[in-house]
């Protein structure tokens, strides 16, 4: 019975405790109480941002690179420069084949081409607009993309041009009475001024038919040096997109910068064409592995390559010569410091395999915007201009076989156990017989592309065109795909180097794929949770691509290939610093880097003086922590691990940011 008791008192204490903690909570909810309001995603985006930028470490994000704040742009000529005259050795027309990033190097080429044979340059042709079908006649091949005016005029100096033929010789040109030539995009001056100068004296007209993404070798003697400058203002100066392409673009940057944050831009590379030359078709599934395949094949059976058709992806990956893939530069931005609510920009006008591969990077950064969310469908269809309608329904039902077809299969089926019943009736969807979908599960042969084909690969450029801008714009970069070897143009080379050009301090990442599948092997089983050495190497790895670094490396992988990707030093001067540059030569002898010339004495030595030093900065910074940081969970190292984690924590503050 005492024990019963005892029971009792303590039920009632419990009760009594509980009673009392419940009325606590609830006086201190009163006195915390505030009024509801309702929720607005454009505020409530904002305030998610003004929580986050406070724990950010922005100077280490977004800040410039300090190493190279010393490089500024200068692509005026050096030396003795004659203008060009009208009585020249004649003219050159060109057909540019391809899409924005083979388009907008071609033109460079082709410039400095006519400037070598000293003749007059017809606008070029780009075909991907003469090709489509009933596209806006307001905007017609080369002023579909780029503002004509504007390019005859910045490169009055340099080479004439003109916008057509004269006509006496349109109508020649039409019973093709001229020598055409396709070059190389290694071509050599010496294949213009010993085989193409002779034809076009004597003819006084020749044409170029251009496909690979250019027509001149990229890295040229230091004798033409001057010519590498020609190169750099045709595509930093002359080639300006049409006014209708430059408004929108700047509207999508402002819309961006409107938040009050500072925003990433990220191109995935993730081109079919691409991927069938290096192969990487494992790394998708179902039909795209197909469709890579298929296109693999052509080229094979052009000779673009020779190696066989069926290779091992996940080590071609683990070369480096693969994309990367969205979930994987996702968990590397997360490794970085940047915070779920980022805004990442995508750029790219395709991204193969659609937006299921880009499901795991939207589930790491919610705030992934392209063009389509930035932009509305009205501003998008005035900007191609008004176009005649195709046919809305392409779609054509397969002949109905007849009854003696039907037989000749059954017969020809085989044995069966038993006679089966007919399969039940039903229509056959467009989705089963449209497009890629229908062509690959019926037919050995892609098809020719439709006229409603034709007319996406215009579109294509002016949405490539969009996202070029915005990408220059961006307060950091980061490509998915660039130096790939295959010595094609691609959309992020022309990014890097133009903000190389404009302004190298900026935020640019230089990853290495090679270093990075090794990280991203290592860690295979916990890539959500990565263990802490394991992201301090991640940091040093793309803290090192941003510096001199990343950008000597660059220079040995991308200027032999393109020229405008990495246009130093020809294009640049730099500032004395007390800092002595580190030099470095290519095989042949030339500066690839650190053979700038000291920039002129009027160009304003107030540039670096008016930069802030970021010292407050850095010491807030290493008190703060990261929201990736505080959200992290460890998992404990082996003992063997525990000097190498001390080690590289000294690194990160040693050696690592390359902003100090």
């Amino acid at each position: 019975m005492v024990f019963k008791s005892k029971i009792k008192w303590i039920a009632l204490f419990v009760l009594v405790l509980s009673f009392a903690s419940l009325i606590t909570h609830l006086s201190i909810a009163r006195s915390s109480t505030v009024d509801l309001v309702q929720y607005s995603a454009q505020a409530g985006f904002r305030d998610d941002f003004s929580t986050t930028s406070q724990s950010m470490r922005t100077k280490r994000l977004w800040g410039p690179v300090k190493p190279l704040r010393s490089l500024q742009s200068y692509a005026n000529p050096r030396n003795s420069y004659p203008v060009p005259n009208k009585h020249n050795n004649g003219f050159i027309y060109a057909k540019i084949f391809g899409g924005f990033a083979n388009i907008r190097s071609s033109i460079c080429d082709l410039v400095t081409v006519s400037r070598l044979l000293n003749a007059t340059l017809v606008i070029p042709e780009i075909q991907a607009s003469t090709r489509s079908k009933g596209i806006s006649n307001k905007f017609k091949s080369f002023s579909y993309l780029y503002d004509e005016e504007h390019f005859i005029e910045s490169l009055t100096a340099d080479v004439l041009i003109v916008k057509s033929l004269p006509d006496n010789l349109k109508a020649e040109r039409k019973k093709n009475a001229f020598p055409t030539f396709k070059p190389k995009n290694s071509a050599s001056p010496d294949f213009y001024t010993k085989e193409v100068l002779p034809k076009l004296k004597k003819g006084r007209v020749i044409g170029l038919v251009i496909t690979d993404g250019g027509c001149l070798q990229s890295i040229l003697p230091p004798s033409m040096s001057e010519f590498q400058r020609l190169r750099c203002r045709v595509a930093f100066q002359a080639l300006q997109f049409r006014q209708e392409i430059q408004t929108l673009g700047q509207r999508m940057v402002a819309r961006l910068r409107a938040w009050g944050q500072p925003f990433l831009s990220f191109h995935p590379g993730l081109l079919r064409d691409t991927l069938a030359y290096h192969g990487c078709a494992e790394l998708f599934q179902d039909v795209h592995t197909e469709l890579i395949q298929y296109r693999r094949a052509q080229m094979i059976k052009r000779g673009i390559i020779n190696e066989e058709l069926n290779v091992d992806s996940h080590l071609r990956r683990e070369n480096g010569s693969c994309p990367l893939m969205p979930e994987e530069v996702g968990v590397l931005l997360r490794a970085m410091g940047y915070p779920p609510k980022t805004i990442i920009y995508l750029a790219g006008s395709e991204t193969f395999g659609g937006q299921r591969v880009l499901i795991p990077l939207r589930a790491m950064f919610a705030n992934l915007v392209d063009r389509t969310s930035l932009c509305s469908k009205a501003e998008l269809s005035d900007l191609v201009g008004p176009e005649s309608p195709l046919p809305l329904d392409l779609f054509q039902s397969p002949p109905a076989k007849s009854e003696q077809q039907l037989k000749e299969e059954w017969k020809r089926a085989g044995p069966r156990p038993r006679p089966l019943p007919p399969p039940p009736d039903r229509p056959i969807y467009r989705h089963e017989k449209e497009g890629w979908y229908g062509w690959i599960t019926e037919m050995d042969k892609e098809p020719e592309p439709s006229p409603m084909d034709l007319r996406m690969q215009a579109h294509r450029l002016i949405w490539d065109a969009l996202d070029y801008i915005v990408s220059v714009e961006a307060d950091a970069f980061f490509p998915g795909f660039n130096n790939d070897g295959s010595g094609w143009p691609d959309f992020s080379g022309l990014v890097v180097g133009q903000r190389l050009h404009i302004s190298a301090s900026s935020t640019t990442y230089r990853p290495d794929r090679k270093v990075l599948a090794k990280l991203l092997n290592a860690t295979r089983d916990n890539m959500y949770h990565p263990k802490h050495n394991w992201t301090l190497l991640v940091r040093e790895h793309l803290n090192k691509s941003l510096s001199e670094e990343g950008l000597i490396r660059q220079s040995l992988l991308s200027k032999s290939a393109l020229f405008i990707s990495h246009p130093l030093p020809e294009c640049s001067c730099r500032i004395s610093s007390a800092e002595a540059p580190v030099h470095v030569k290519g095989k042949n002898g030339q500066f690839l880097y650190g053979g700038e010339e000291e920039c002129p004495k009027w160009f304003g030595q107030e540039i670096l003086l008016s930069e802030p030093t970021g010292e407050e900065d850095g010491k807030s910074e290493d008190s703060e922590t990261t929201e990736y940081e505080s959200d992290q969970v460890e998992i404990p190292e082996s003992n063997d691990n525990d000097k190498t984690k001390s080690s590289l924590t000294f690194d990160q503050d040693e050696e690592m940011d390359p902003n100090d």
